[in-house]
C-alpha cells in the first residue's frame, strides 16, 4: 500500500477502492475528460494520443497532440481505456515512456511563450503611454 492509498475512500466492504465516493466520483471526471478529448480532437486535424503512466502524484493521463503542436491532457481510467478511446477515434496512440513527446508540442509551447511575452510587453507600453498622456 502506498502513502496516497491512505487517503482513498473505503468501499462498502471496507476495502480500499480506486474510485471516489459519491455518485459519479472519478467515473464522472473520466467521462467529462473523455467528452473533452472527443470534442477537442474533432475540432483539429492530425491528432495523436500519448499515454502517460500513473505516478505517485497523478493518475494515468492521455495527451492529445494536434498537427501544429497544440495539445491537451486529461485523466483516464487506465492505459487500456486510453487505447480504447484512441481506437474509437481512429487515431494512433503511443506510450510516452517509449517514444517521448513530439517536438512539435515543445515548439508550440515555445511559440506561445514568445507571443504571451510580446503581448505583455505591448500591454505595458500602452499603459505607460496612457499614463504619460494623462500626466
Amino acid at each position: 500500500m502506498g502513502l496516497l492509498d491512505l487517503f482513498r475512500s473505503r468501499g462498502p466492504s471496507g476495502a480500499r477502492s480506486g474510485r471516489g465516493s459519491g455518485s459519479g466520483g472519478r467515473r464522472g471526471a473520466y467521462a467529462e475528460g473523455e467528452a473533452h478529448l472527443r470534442a477537442w480532437s474533432a475540432a483539429r486535424i492530425g491528432v495523436e494520443a500519448f499515454v502517460e503512466p500513473r505516478t505517485t502524484v497523478t493518475e494515468t493521463t492521455v495527451v492529445f497532440v494536434a498537427h501544429d503542436g497544440e495539445w491537451t491532457r486529461r485523466r483516464v481510467a487506465s492505459p487500456n481505456a486510453a487505447k480504447k478511446l484512441a481506437r474509437s477515434l481512429q487515431m494512433p496512440i503511443y506510450d510516452v515512456q517509449l517514444v517521448g513527446y513530439p517536438n512539435r508540442m515543445r515548439e508550440h509551447d515555445a511559440r506561445d511563450r514568445v507571443l504571451r511575452k510580446r503581448e505583455r510587453q505591448e500591454r505595458m507600453l500602452r499603459e505607460l503611454r496612457a499614463k504619460d498622456r494623462d500626466a
